[in-house]
């Protein structure tokens, strides 16, 4: 693992930029101390996302910020990002880490119980590098997920495995610390800053909470 996988993960959504456009999020979060930024384009074309990844992997490489891809292994190796985010329907994160070799940064989303179970049958020690609940809390920003895992989910997750836990879904500076003490190594949020007049002072203030 070549990033310790602790801090603020920003995940991008271009709809929820509504005060900056995406570039400037980004760059915002980053001078704020963001550890990690997930892009994640799901109505794109495969030559636009990439081309947004390549634009972004030269805005966060000055501050040595990895820059994650959703989904995407393809998009991640031509931009040469830094790793990929998968979920249960995606390319099997074994098959990711085959392409993608072994400095990639590979979370996988968890999103019920059956969901662990299916992993430690794959693979008891799965050569991944952090494990995400998704979600912590109902979101409107994805409508196609499985019902909200709560604080419950991240204390579970936590005492199942010693993959560092990434938290996702509604996560927002009021309810932030409670899911840091849940357990959560690390906090993945979008309109949270996404939406922000200020991303760099969200990003921030989040941080300061760990």
């Amino acid at each position: 693992m070549q990033n310790k996988i602790q801090g603020v993960y920003l995940v991008t959504d271009r709809p929820l930029c509504i005060h900056h456009r995406i570039e400037e999020v980004v760059r915002l979060s980053a001078s704020g101390g963001v550890s990690f930024v997930q892009l994640r384009e799901k109505e794109t074309t495969s030559r636009e996302f990439l081309e947004l990844a390549l634009h972004l992997k030269k805005i966060l490489t000055p501050f040595h910020v990895p820059l994650i891809i959703n989904d995407r292994v393809d998009i991640c190796l031509a931009a040469r990002a830094d790793g990929v985010h998968l979920g249960q329907t995606d390319l099997p994160w074994s098959e990711a880490r085959r392409l993608l070799g072994t400095e990639a940064i590979i979370g996988l989303s968890i999103e019920t119980k059956e969901d662990w179970e299916t992993l430690q049958k794959q693979d008891p020690n799965p050569a991944l590098d952090y494990l995400a609940v998704s979600p912590v809390f109902d979101t409107p920003t994805k409508t196609n997920t499985k019902p909200a895992m709560g604080l419950a989910g991240v204390r579970w997750l936590k005492e199942k495995t010693k993959l560092p836990i990434v938290a996702i879904g509604g996560i927002q500076i009021g309810n932030a610390k409670e899911v840091i003490l849940a357990g959560a190594d690390c906090l993945a949020v979008v309109s949270a800053i996404c939406s922000a007049t200020d991303p760099k002072e969200v990003t921030l203030a989040l941080k300061n909470l760990f």
